[in-house]
C-alpha cells in the first residue's frame, strides 16, 4: 500500500489540529506488534487523525516505526517530534444498515378533538406515538402489530 501524499499547506493544518489532541494509541517495550497496528488502523478508522506515543528512546527506530506505519496502515505522516508521531487518513464512510423488520421512532402528533361542550373549539392534544403503534382516526392510539411470544433471535436459532 502507499501511502498518502499531501502538501505542505494540508500537513500544517493537520499539525495544527492535532496539537490539542492526546496520544490514543502508546507502543511499549515491545515494539510495533501486531496488536498495536490493529489498534492504530481502528483509532486512525474512527478518529483520522491520531497521536502515536512511543516509548523508546531510540529515534532512528522511531523513525523507522513512523515510515513502516504510514506504509502499512496506507496513511499520511504528519509529524515526528520526540516521541510523538501523528498520522491521518481520511475516515472511511460508514454504511447504513437498513432493517426491514425495524419499527419507526417515536412522533408527535397533534389530534384535534371536539369539546365535550358544543359550540367550544376543539382542543389540540400532543401525543406521542411510538414505533409499534398506530394513530386511529377517533384520535386513539392502537398497538400496531401483535406482541410477538418468541424474540427473533430466539425464531432464527430454530
Amino acid at each position: 500500500m502507499a501511502q498518502i501524499q499531501l502538501t505542505p499547506a494540508q500537513r500544517k493544518d493537520h499539525r495544527a489540529e492535532a496539537h490539542h489532541l492526546n496520544p490514543v494509541v502508546m507502543i511499549g517495550s515491545d515494539g510495533l506488534t501486531d496488536g498495536v497496528k490493529k489498534e492504530i488502523d481502528a483509532a486512525l478508522n474512527a478518529h483520522g487523525l491520531i497521536k502515536v506515543r512511543v516509548q523508546s528512546d531510540d529515534r532512528p527506530g522511531r523513525e523507522e516505526m513512523f515510515r513502516s506505519l504510514a506504509e502499512e496502515l496506507d496513511a499520511a505522516p504528519i509529524q515526528h517530534i520526540g516521541k510523538l508521531l501523528v498520522f491521518w487518513r481520511p475516515i472511511p464512510e460508514k454504511e447504513k444498515k437498513v432493517s426491514e423488520d425495524r419499527m419507526a421512532g417515536p412522533r408527535d402528533v397533534k389530534v384535534l378533538k371536539n369539546s365535550s361542550r358544543y359550540g367550544q373549539r376543539p382542543e389540540v392534544k400532543m401525543l406521542r406515538v411510538l414505533g409499534n403503534q398506530r394513530l386511529t382516526p377517533g384520535g386513539t392510539v392502537k398497538r400496531a402489530k401483535p406482541r410477538q411470544q418468541v424474540s427473533v433471535k430466539k425464531r432464527s436459532q430454530d
